[in-house]
């Protein structure tokens, strides 16, 4: 039996067909009629946001706590423009997402008509794939093959541009039966013969790292990581995409790589005779200046993505492959060789690795004016509110210290904006990621600059009863910036204060605890390195409603380690003009 109906409700009962239980979006005139259905809609909740890139990224942060496509919803031109940020962070961070964007009537596409904006052009390079609907038959084998393309593969989003013909046009409910796509045919198996020849290297190596990647934490896979590295013995390092997938307390972990990652595992890196690299991708900021990257070591580099093997460094084995069903062979073939005799003698390797991390531990000077140390804030904040919460960062300054600072002792745990860096992401995400995991603590870990981009959002968390947590590690300034004007420009801080903390105890602009009362949110501060802890509790006892705390922090804290830009990794510095001593490590 078919079932007539309009476009818009084709729409909505398709999305129910697929699973979908949450949408964040902005209603307007070309959306419009997917609207009224969706009001009757007894599966699917709708949050009306305050602003799409909000929208987009809470259903970032909804993929993250659930691992099913978040979706987001926005009218035509401006509101479907208003979604390019939030997809292209998608896009780099391999997210699985579906936009649902109206568009102008498909006589009117191309005439410059009222809120016209030809959304998937402008989105053709930040989204896995795109479809304008102009016809009302179209729209549910569309919304199927969307939801099956971003959440396959390589994970990220897709976008659905509907006409708003086609959304109020009548036709035939048909779901389909099977999805046809000519083309698209990821490979999850990897090549034996392949992992077969990594398992034979990962024994014969002196000094092995096993780089891991997002992909590991996309794929599920923390748990085959784990008995890999278990079994084999060999040291693990995680990306900042990673953080969690392997847990910090774990003896064989060595720390995260990078511009300001451990010196130990930015040394175990450089010094490698191999790097076993599992979804991850040779970024810049892992690499450092990419010709003086690992000169010793062989590479094996296993990702879903064959695009990404070999494109920034060459792979000595490559393998095409899922990373959970990469790492469940790898550990057959690890164990076959084992029962041959081949098993890797890492011990003096590790006797370095462990001078290492005993030599440059992570640490932090606290100020010597009295005034709140970031670093013990945030450190604080993980030890307090413990492993099972989910903290949900901003970008700069604070997004690294928590990613320092914070032991991750589970998959998902830490959610950011990697690849691209979007300032923002904190709040919006942290919201989707409490409706996709309600039970579970969510921490927003925000900067003062990223926080007044996005913080309208703390309205719709008061309204729709999603009591997240904010940390606002308020320095009064874009504090990645000035760090970056302090080493670099000389102290010149050009346009880098934002009179949120000013030093001279002037007026506060704005005072981020009157703004969150008036958001109707429960607003704290907390000035003094002995109050920190009272005040975590006191917003950890409070879960009714939203909660903001505005740390005011020592303007002058740095991060490091610190990899600077253009130079290699040997030349990272764990304080100001202090490097390593590698020479005296041997």
């Amino acid at each position: 039996m078919t079932e007539q109906m309009t476009g818009a409700q084709s729409l909505i009962r398709s999305l129910e067909h697929v699973g979908v239980d949450t949408v964040f979006g902005i209603p307007g005139g070309a959306i419009l009629p997917a609207y009224d259905p969706l009001y009757d809609s007894a599966k699917v909740r709708h949050i009306l946001m305050r602003h799409e890139q909000g929208a987009g990224h809470a259903a970032e942060g909804y993929a993250y706590a659930t691992g099913r496509p978040g979706v987001c919803m926005a009218t035509s031109g401006p509101g479907a423009t208003n979604l390019v940020t939030p997809l292209a962070d998608a896009h780099m961070d391999s997210v699985p997402m579906v936009a649902i964007t109206g568009q102008v009537a498909s006589p009117m596409i191309g005439t410059d008509a009222f809120q016209e904006a030809d959304i998937c052009g402008i989105t053709m390079p930040i989204t896995k794939h795109n479809f304008l609907v102009k016809d009302v038959r179209d729209i549910p084998r569309t919304i199927a093959e969307a939801f099956h393309i971003a959440s396959s593969g390589r994970p990220g989003p897709v976008l659905v541009d509907i006409s708003k013909d086609a959304l109020q046009n009548n036709a035939d409910f048909v779901w389909p039966e099977r999805l046809d796509l000519p083309g698209y045919r990821p490979v999850t198996k990897p090549h034996g013969k392949q992992v077969r020849e990594a398992a034979r290297m990962i024994a014969d190596a002196k000094r092995p790292v096993l780089y891991v990647g997002g992909g590991v934490l996309r794929a599920g896979a923390a748990a085959e990581l784990r008995v890999l590295a278990e079994l084999t013995g060999v040291p693990v390092v995680t990306t900042l995409m990673a953080r969690g997938v392997f847990p910090d307390s774990h003896p064989l972990y060595v720390g995260m790589p990078g511009m300001h990652g451990d010196v130990a595992a930015v040394g175990s890196l450089q010094q490698a005779d191999l790097i076993v690299a599992l979804g991850a991708r040779f970024d810049d900021r892992v690499t450092g200046r990419l010709d003086s990257f690992a000169p010793d070591a062989k590479i094996v580099h296993a990702d879903i993505d064959p695009a990404e093997i070999s494109k920034n460094r060459h792979a000595d084995v490559p393998i095409v492959g899922d990373c959970r069903e990469v790492l469940a062979d790898l550990v057959v073939a690890v164990r076959a060789d084992q029962e041959k005799g081949r098993q890797g003698d890492y011990g003096a390797w590790w006797d370095k690795l462990n001078k290492l991390r005993t030599t440059y531990p992570k640490g932090f000077d606290a100020p010597d004016d009295g005034t709140l140390s970031p670093q013990a804030v945030i450190q604080r904040l993980g030890q307090v509110v413990g492993p099972e919460a989910t903290y949900v960062a901003g970008v700069g300054q604070h997004q690294m210290w928590a990613a320092q600072f914070i032991d991750y002792e589970r998959p998902g745990a830490f959610v950011n904006s990697g690849g691209l860096g979007t300032m923002g992401f904190s709040v919006p995400a942290a919201l989707g990621a409490k409706v996709g995991d309600p039970d579970r603590v969510v921490w927003s870990v925000d900067g003062d600059g990223c926080f007044q981009m996005t913080n309208q959002e703390l309205a719709t968390c008061a309204i729709e009863g999603i009591p997240i947590k904010v940390a606002v590690v308020n320095n009064g300034n874009l504090g990645m910036v000035r760090q970056w004007q302090t080493l670099f420009y000389e102290g010149r801080y050009s346009n880098t204060d934002l009179q949120t903390s000013p030093l001279d105890e002037k007026v506060r602009i704005p005072d981020f605890v009157r703004l969150s009362e008036a958001y109707g949110c429960v607003g704290l501060r907390c000035e003094r390195p002995e109050d920190i802890d009272a005040t975590i509790e006191k917003a950890m006892s409070i879960n009714d409603r939203p909660v903001v705390v505005d740390f005011t922090v020592n303007h002058d804290a740095m991060v490091w380690p610190m990899v600077g830009p253009g130079v290699s990794n040997d030349n990272i510095q764990y304080a100001r003009d202090m490097a390593p001593n590698w020479e005296h490590q041997d």
